[in-house]
């Protein structure tokens, strides 16, 4: 290769990266959000602490089809579409009343950490620094229009099966079977995904909490999308 060229290669790569934005080369935070979605979902599970016995302080008494450790969850107030009152905790046995964290998106971290803190929720001293963080990258950085991507009259996922379909095969099937109906002590994937589409979105997304399941936080949301509408063409039963 010679002079000239080497001069119009090395142009080339300066013009590329050059016309990347500077987020592009961001610190690599997809990880901590995935791990903020399974704080979010059952923090205690994925730190290893004490399962909470009694109901949260904070818990409305207005909802008594709920306590002991299912009101410490984030999502038990906040929603698992983070909608609070205005998106499917509006009914049913999560029914609280409170507020969701659609106002949070592209805000600031300290602000959650502090809000976890405060008399309230009274997360102070039961989770670590890298804990804090992570739940705050979550709800920071790690929301997207769940809407566009779920109808919610329906819950039909807007995805397509068919690349679903190969997606779950090759990286789910190896652990919930091909009929999604394992483990054993859990409901077919078929019915989870149907009933609670915004639950499934976000394991898809993050992560069980205290398992060895894989996050697809890192790969395009189309994914996760797809995989859901794959999901809700398997058996119920």
């Amino acid at each position: 290769m010679n002079m000239s060229m080497l001069k119009a290669l090395s142009f080339l790569v300066v013009f590329v990266i050059s016309s990347f934005p500077a987020t592009s080369f961001a610190a690599e935070e997809v990880s901590s959000i995935a791990r903020g979605g399974k704080l979010y979902d059952k923090w205690f599970a994925v730190i290893g602490a004490p399962k909470p016995e009694n109901t949260h302080p904070a818990w409305p008494a207005s909802n008594s089809k709920k306590k002991g450790d299912a009101t410490h969850r984030c999502k038990a107030c906040h929603g698992w579409d983070l909608m609070g009152k205005d998106g499917a905790y509006a009914s049913g046995s999560y029914k609280t009343g409170i507020e969701g964290l659609k106002n949070m998106a592209d805000g600031s971290n300290d602000k959650v950490i502090t809000a976890m803190k405060d008399s309230t929720h009274g997360f102070g001293g039961k989770m670590s620094d890298q804990d804090f963080t992570d739940l705050a990258n979550f709800v920071t950085r790690g929301q997207f229009d769940i809407d566009a991507v779920i109808d919610r009259a329906s819950k039909q996922a807007r995805g397509d099966s068919a690349k679903g379909e190969r997606y779950y095969n090759t990286v789910c099937a190896g652990c919930h079977a091909k009929s999604g109906k394992e483990p054993e002590d859990m409901k077919p994937l078929g019915a989870l995904a149907n009933k609670n589409p915004w639950e499934i979105i976000q394991k898809i997304q993050n992560g069980q909490p205290d398992e060895a399941m894989p996050a697809m936080r890192a790969f395009d949301l189309q994914v996760s999308v797809d995989i859901l509408t794959y999901l809700q063409t398997l058996p119920r039963e």
